[in-house]
């Protein structure tokens, strides 16, 4: 009971945000500044209403045409002017018309439709890269993707539907009551407007029902897709552990509750679908009862008994169709609200209205009494003050969680310090554009995750407009030239999913020459060749220094022995700095340093 309870709420939180995302829509249809797209909407509606003024028409030349052929029918055709064939005819081509208009209007609109999808589209996805690091550490990859895929999509639906549909239905149900009413009598008009009153009543309450059934659905489909697409992005983990038949288990526990839902909602949909046809059957044999008593007693013609059946069929086209857009769009609402939810979320590291370009004249790094902690009761560094001159190589280690790690995120400015300041040639790094600051800062990190695209394209993401011998040029900087060379496609070999095409140590020269192409002034080395072998670290290691000339280097060092050359070695324990000094200096100490290094030491000789 508390869950439907709630979901009850949550459905009511939708109806009460559904006008909002009407809203948040109407920009993309009437946007400002782009007269093209208004005068297309206008086009499009102009050509919607002219198509219904002539489908509301249509029966009359055919109940014309029925009444021309019947024994007394001259007069009606003397009226018209027109024989029985040439009423046949008419009829004909207002039908034609009035599909020519409707498939001209979807002509004139699909720009307007397309242009609102692609931008929508475009800005979600450039406010995802802009959230923080904090949300995307915490997001669902495959539920990410299903709430952008289904949002978009409930866009186009909005936009067609109730546009297109909605509105003119009501326009056309309006104009077929009036004939009815004028040309026949008020009991006509009253069976009709009853009998839509109870359809649009039975159809608007079974869906509501419907789409609880429908969210629980989205939710078990949501679910299902992401734990597939995490299962699949851990493949290399799931062999190692032999867990197929668990990940099968737990993604098919998923699929039957989506299952259960999907079902439910087949039932319910069986259930709306004959009790429409239960209304609308009734209310057409009402009408069509009184129209044949009204021939039978002769205040009718024929012609009128054909007439009154062709607008109750026109009328109950659109009506077997209401229940599924208004299902659909109550869908879109929830599916639209979610993604505009995502649209809502605030980025927690944003630039100042009047941040500047970071001007890096030397590449000197600063922390001045930095304070930081992920969670405001667990804090991670506590008063760092380190200064890193320009053309200076300072290595970080420490134990695993001492903070280390941090510092470099910090950098970069995927979160902002709680205390203190971080700045680069003096300026603080809140007062800069993010862009300006990752353009100046140059990454290698413990595992190279590469896109799924060619080798090439992996590189020159350092510098897209870079040119082909710049990219071949950092490529033998990074010593995996002539690797690429001798595969079959040479550059132009796809890596596969995250690199997995590529070992350990050829991803990592891959990124050493992304990060050389880019040829930024301060270079970050965060635990760069932990995750390899001895003999491809001690490889790697030569490009790494190679790399690091002229720059300001900050390694983020676990193997102490690929730092024993660094400028300086700064020890961080429990967010703060214990020991600082050259590699000798340090082991002569016999400090916390010496004892890291003696430990790694005996783990290497064992």
């Amino acid at each position: 009971m508390r869950r439907l309870a709630k979901t009850d709420a949550n459905l009511e939180n939708t109806k009460v945000q559904g006008w909002t995302v009407i809203q948040r829509v109407v920009p993309y249809l009437w946007p400002e500044g782009q007269t093209w797209v208004k005068r297309r909407v206008v086009i499009a509606l102009a050509v919607l209403l002219l198509s219904k003024v002539i489908a509301v028409g249509t029966p009359i030349f055919y109940k014309q045409a029925v009444d021309a052929l019947a024994p007394d029918g001259a007069s009606a055709a003397t009226v018209l002017g027109l024989g029985a064939v040439g009423l046949t005819l008419a009829y004909g081509l207002a039908r034609l018309a009035t599909v020519a208009f409707q498939q001209l209007r979807d002509v004139v609109f699909t720009r307007v439709g397309q242009r609102a999808l692609r931008q929508l589209a475009l800005e979600t996805f450039t406010h995802i890269h802009r959230l923080s690091m904090r949300y995307h550490i915490t997001r669902k990859t495959g539920g990410l993707s299903r709430v952008i895929e289904r949002g978009v999509k409930g866009v186009d639906f909005l936009l067609r539907f109730l546009l297109f549909s909605m509105g003119p239905l009501v326009l056309e149900l309006a104009m077929i009551s009036v004939i009815l009413f004028f040309l026949f009598d008020v009991w006509y008009l009253a069976t009709v407007v009853l009998t839509i009153g109870l359809y649009v009543w039975f159809t608007f309450t079974v869906t509501e029902w419907r789409v609880k059934i429908r969210k629980e659905m989205n939710d078990q489909d949501t679910d299902a897709n992401q734990k597939a697409i995490d299962s699949l992005l851990n493949f290399e983990t799931v062999k190692y552990f032999g867990a197929e038949k668990w990940e099968a288990d737990r993604y098919d526990s998923a699929m039957a509750q989506y299952e259960n839902a999907a079902i439910r909602t087949n039932y319910s949909l069986a259930f709306l679908n004959f009790g429409q046809s239960l209304l609308i059957t009734g209310g057409l044999v009402a009408v069509m009862v009184m129209a044949a008593m009204g021939v039978q007693r002769g205040d009718l013609t024929v012609g009128d008994f054909v007439m009154v059946n062709a607008y109750m069929i026109q009328i109950t086209m659109p009506l077997n169709f209401l229940g599924t857009v208004y299902r659909e769009i109550r869908q879109a609402l929830i599916d639209m609200g979610d993604m505009f939810d995502l649209l809502g979320q605030p980025a927690e590291v944003m630039d100042k209205p009047n941040a500047t370009g970071l001007q890096v004249t030397g590449g000197q790094v600063t922390l001045d009494n930095v304070a930081f902690g992920y969670d405001a009761a667990r804090p991670i560094l506590k008063g760092i003050n380190l200064k890193v001159e320009p053309g200076q190589t300072v290595a970080i280690v420490g134990s695993s969680g001492s903070g280390k790690s941090t510092i470099g995120r910090l950098l970069f400015r995927f979160y902002d310090v709680s205390g203190g300041a971080l700045r680069i040639d003096g300026q603080d790094v809140r007062d800069v554009t993010q862009e300006s600051l990752h353009a100046q800062i140059g990454v290698v990190p413990q595992d190279t995750v590469l896109f799924n695209d060619t080798v090439h394209y992996n590189i020159a993401y350092g510098r897209p407009d870079a040119t082909e011998a710049d990219i071949i040029a950092a490529a033998k900087a990074a010593k995996i030239h002539d690797f690429i060379v001798s595969l079959p496609d040479g550059y132009s070999t796809t890596v596969g999913e995250r690199g997995l095409k590529l070992s350990g140590g050829e991803k990592q020269r891959v990124g050493i020459a992304r990060t050389l192409l880019k040829n930024p002034p301060i270079l970050l080395l965060d635990e760069a060749t932990s995750a390899l072998d001895t003999q491809t670290e001690r490889e790697i290691q030569a490009e790494l220094k190679a790399m690091g000339e002229g720059r300001t280097v900050i390694t983020i060092a676990h193997r102490l022995s690929t730092i024993a050359d660094a400028d300086r070695i700064v020890v961080l324990e429990n967010g703060v700095i214990i020991e600082e000094g050259k590699h000798d200096d340090l082991l002569a100490s016999e400090g916390r340093y010496a004892h890291l290094w003696n430990r790694q030491s005996e783990e290497e000789t064992v």
